[in-house]
């Protein structure tokens, strides 16, 4: 008797997942716990083995098509000839399945009665269709050249002012144009016409993980009460600590100074290290320090978390984050390394980013953004002398944390990057 393949639920908060790869074509013998197929889930792509023999006798979800948890995806049978004429595979249909709207753990809050709030639909505009590419070529009339040469020049697609003209008075000739660089890297040189229409563009279907990232952050900008406050840290000590300590053949990164004095801050400052209960209306106190680094991977972004991080130095730390975040851009990170979490710290000063605002991770109440170390002028003791400064933002809940709360915090947390030596304890 035929038999149906579902989509296994293969991540706790997996919903839907896309088909990457069979491994397996329909008429080919399967034998329990061969490799039947890739999936990308909302965290990562996970290889399904078969729990049973059989044969495969229809695909119905094929590579690059997305499937519901519990959604038929293909059709066995215990021989290889039995008929599946008839047969109605098992398991949901696309359109029974009501939207959860839940994404990790966090829980979207209901509006109230009579209210409601929609997506807005944004229409990506057609390419256009009469349009004619025409070089500009206006300011070569103001040129000393013969009508022959701007005539050819415009033809050609050359810029008169880069051809030393041997004719009267430095007058450009059309004998002149063989000296022309069609391939000159200056703006004025158009030697090549655009073949695609103005707003020419390609439809890329969201990943599953990319997808979750975007359901999950535009409900915390929907619905959390974001504030930011911003802070510029002196790090010329952390600086010079740094380079102490690799003298002695210790490597840690800027990014383990402010992972240790973040989760010192926190201990000083608990209201900082909550969460919000959206489903129940609650405040969440949290009572580790557990805090979440943001690791772009080829698939999206994920959030692996160093747990009890007060406890431990700076050397354990800067050996965590190491292993963790391999383990994200490898794809081995498991459900207890990512889900939860108290706090999260977000680093693009490795890009040279000045200083930017990050979105709040639900059902944390915090983030941390820190901008890339920078050259500039400061004032000290009077004068105006060279600094190495860093920019810290703080995006906060405004139901848990207040603004008095996030500036004790931020300042607290300046103090320790601005004399590193009490990190080292």
């Amino acid at each position: 008797m035929p038999s149906t393949l579902t989509m296994p639920k293969l991540t706790p908060t997996m919903e839907a997942g896309t088909i990457v790869k069979w491994h397996k074509k329909e008429g080919e013998t399967i034998k329990g716990g061969d490799l039947l197929f890739e999936v990308a889930t909302d965290k990562a792509t996970v290889e399904h083995n078969s729990l049973d023999d059989g044969f495969m006798r229809k695909i119905l979800v094929n590579e690059g098509e997305e499937a519901l948890v519990n959604q038929a995806v293909a059709i066995f049978t215990p021989t290889k000839d039995e008929s599946i004429e008839g047969y109605e595979p098992e398991g949901i249909k696309p359109h029974e399945a009501e939207p959860e709207g839940v994404v990790e753990e966090a829980v979207v809050a209901k509006p109230r009665a009579g209210a409601s709030v929609v997506q807005p639909s944004f229409i990506v505009e057609e390419p256009l269709e009469d349009y004619s590419f025409e070089f500009d070529t206006s300011y070569q009339e103001r040129l000393a050249a013969s009508p022959l040469a701007k005539k050819l020049a415009k033809r050609k697609g050359v810029d008169l002012s880069t051809v030393k003209g041997s004719g009267p008075d430095g007058r450009v000739m059309s004998r002149d144009l063989d000296l022309a660089q069609p391939d000159s890297p200056t703006p004025f040189d158009r030697s090549q016409m655009p073949q695609e229409k103005p707003g020419s563009y390609l439809s890329e279907p969201m990943s599953p993980m990319r997808k979750a990232i975007g359901e999950k952050l535009q409900a915390s900008k929907s619905f959390i009460p974001h504030f930011y406050l911003q802070q510029d840290v002196d790090v010329e000590a952390m600086i010079e600590m740094r380079e102490q300590l690799k003298k002695t053949g210790v490597n840690v990164t800027y990014n383990d100074f402010i992972m240790r004095a973040t989760a010192l801050a926190l201990k000083e400052h608990p209201v900082v290290n909550s969460g919000f209960d959206s489903a129940n209306n609650a405040i969440v106190r949290f009572q580790t320090i557990d805090i979440a680094l943001a690791v772009t991977i080829e698939e999206g972004l994920i959030t692996p978390i160093l747990r009890h991080v007060d406890f431990k130095n700076l050397g354990q730390i800067s050996a965590e984050v190491k292993q963790l975040a391999g383990q994200a851009k490898r794809g081995e990170l498991q459900p207890h390394q990512y889900r939860g979490g108290s706090f999260t710290v977000s680093n693009l000063g490795m890009y040279g980013i000045h200083d930017f605002q990050a979105i709040i991770n639900p059902p944390q109440v915090s983030i941390l953004a820190i901008g890339g170390i920078r050259e500039c002028a400061v004032v000290k003791n009077g004068e105006v002398v060279p600094g190495k400064r860093m920019m810290l933002s703080l995006s906060s809940d405004h139901r848990v944390v207040d603004g008095v709360d996030g500036a004790k915090f931020i300042k607290t947390l300046q103090k320790f990057l601005e004399n590193p030596t009490v990190l080292l304890i």
